[in-house]
């Protein structure tokens, strides 16, 4: 990776945070553009006053409020990204990716693509040489992960002096009818996000490397029963290693 540049530059994001109220902050997620303005509760702010300006720059709005300019992490992104299915969260994502133990030059498939959080996480840890399978069977679902995807790869090439890997293919197909598309591929890891995972794991097996991981993001633990019970009646070649719940606890700390 190369060395970011110096000032932010017509479209690419921009993220301002605005401090409020009990050690909160209020974050907006713009695309910049010469003619826009960045609405905030805090007030207004051209672009053209951001623009040209280096990231971790402080400046003030119409009314004379504080905003914090700084390009936005991949996590900051997801959350604020435009949303057609609930995202996978940042922090299970990360256990997602350590369990699967990803490298650059990977070949993973996904399912489904949802809003684009767990593609473009997957995009970045399997590198340019790498290549991602995401298959959705919900056509606005489709559609707006790769558009999410796109908006994130050209604002990154703007204010990035290297380009985002351009290595996931968006597939609009149901999984479970997908085993011929698959004979072809050799998988080093597999991650199923949806809501009967267990009509993949049939079709993905065959596909993904001896000692391969498959990692299967679900909401309770009547989901994961529904899962083991498939995998033990289907007598299917997978082992259950663990079953964990990532918790996130943030901390405030002020002055006595």
């Amino acid at each position: 990776a190369g060395p970011r540049p110096g000032p932010f530059r017509a479209g690419e994001l921009a993220l301002a945070e605005m401090p409020r109220k009990n050690n909160w902050t209020l974050k907006v997620l713009c695309r910049l553009a010469a003619e826009a303005v960045l609405s905030s509760p805090g007030g207004l702010l051209p672009h053209r006053d951001i623009i040209g300006q280096l990231p971790g720059q402080v400046l003030r709005t119409s009314a004379g409020k504080r905003l914090l300019l700084r390009r936005p992490s991949l996590d900051e992104y997801v959350l604020l990204m435009p949303r057609g299915a609930t995202i996978a969260y940042p922090k299970d994502i990360s256990a997602l990716l350590m369990m699967m133990d990803l490298h650059p030059g990977d070949t993973v498939l996904e399912t489904g693509s949802g809003s684009g959080a767990m593609s473009l996480f997957l995009s970045r840890a399997v590198g340019p040489k790498g290549r991602v399978l995401s298959y959705e069977i919900r056509e606005d679902h489709h559609n707006l992960a790769k558009k999410n995807y796109r908006h994130w790869r050209s604002a990154w090439e703007i204010g990035h002096t290297h380009k985002w890997p351009d290595n996931v293919e968006f597939i609009l197909k149901d999984i479970s009818t997908a085993a011929a598309d698959l004979k072809s591929v050799t998988l080093d890891a597999v991650v199923l996000d949806m809501l009967d995972p267990q009509c993949a794991l049939p079709v993905v097996h065959p596909s993904l490397k001896q000692g391969g991981v498959c990692a299967v993001y679900l909401a309770n633990i009547t989901q994961v029963i529904d899962l083991l019970d498939r995998i033990r009646s289907c007598k299917l070649p997978f082992l259950c290693e663990r079953i964990i719940e990532v918790t996130h606890r943030s901390w405030s700390v002020l002055p006595a």
